[in-house]
């Protein structure tokens, strides 16, 4: 019986796949962890030099470059059945010239649901759907116990900051923004879209209580705080950690613990 899969990923692309991939390659570290944590970790063949988690990958796991650019010649040579990417972390040059070598799945997530479709989608390309279902249903239950033990009032109104000159932040239409709803705060660049730049003269960042500087992609230290601590004596200035707010695979399990310290901070 043919094993022939007809499949969609998240930007409608029609894919084809002969089989159950077993030789995959993720261009995107929270996809990485995702796959270790739905039991594929035997068949990663293949990951970018940002995929950290498991630390151990480094040395295990052949490197094809980063998440913008990447080593053609040795993805063929990988031979991978399945190219994991996604649209805003990859360019569409990469996408198109992975495509000529095997199936590319690209995600697109904006929201935790979208995570959950993700999830889903792969538990039923790599037939994991179990491990797919559990993953799921602990993130569910980790938001829903977050949600019970926090009113729906505001914890404040945040600037969360992504890049150092030019400065950028996250706005709407952005994983981030979602999860900072879901941490319990509200976006004081949310009606901006994607990432802005601004400078730091900008009003809107007068009206934030508090001012958030990831930890990625640009790699915010103490001594960012304190240029902003002294420009912004009245607000509360803080490094917060860039995966918590911006992997959304399984990662997103830790998240509401997170959110959880952040809050008990804010009060």
């Amino acid at each position: 019986m043919s094993q022939t899969m007809h499949i969609t990923d998240q930007l409608n692309r029609a894919i084809t796949l002969d089989k159950t991939p077993e030789r995959i390659i993720s261009v995107v570290p929270s996809i990485t962890e995702l796959l270790v944590d739905l039991g594929l970790e035997e068949h990663i063949v293949g990951l970018t030099k940002f995929c950290i988690h498991p630390e151990e990958f480094k040395t295990t796991k052949t490197v094809i470059g980063g998440t913008k650019q990447v080593k053609i010649e040795k993805i063929r040579a990988l031979q991978p059945d399945l190219i994991l990417c996604n649209k805003e972390e990859n360019t569409r040059e990469m996408i198109e010239e992975l495509s000529a070598i095997a199936a590319v799945h690209v995600s697109d997530i904006y929201t935790l649901e979208d995570s959950f479709d993700l999830i889903h989608a792969y538990g039923k390309i790599f037939k994991k759907q179990n491990n797919a279902q559990q993953l799921i249903m602990e993130i569910q239950q980790a938001r829903a116990a977050f949600r019970s033990q926090n009113s729906e009032v505001s914890s404040g109104k945040v600037a969360y900051f992504i890049w150092k000159e030019p400065w950028m932040v996250a706005a709407k239409q952005t994983f981030i923004d979602s999860m900072i709803t879901e941490a319990g705060f509200d976006n004081v660049f949310g009606k901006e879209q994607r990432y802005p730049e601004i400078s730091l003269q900008d009003p809107r960042l007068a009206m934030a209580d508090l001012i958030f500087l990831s930890s990625e992609p640009y790699p915010f230290k103490e001594t960012h705080v304190a240029t902003f601590q002294s420009k912004f004596p009245d607000k509360d200035v803080r490094i917060v950690n860039g995966e918590m707010f911006s992997w959304y695979g399984s990662r997103m399990r830790l998240a509401f613990d997170y959110f959880w310290s952040l809050k008990e901070k804010s009060v």
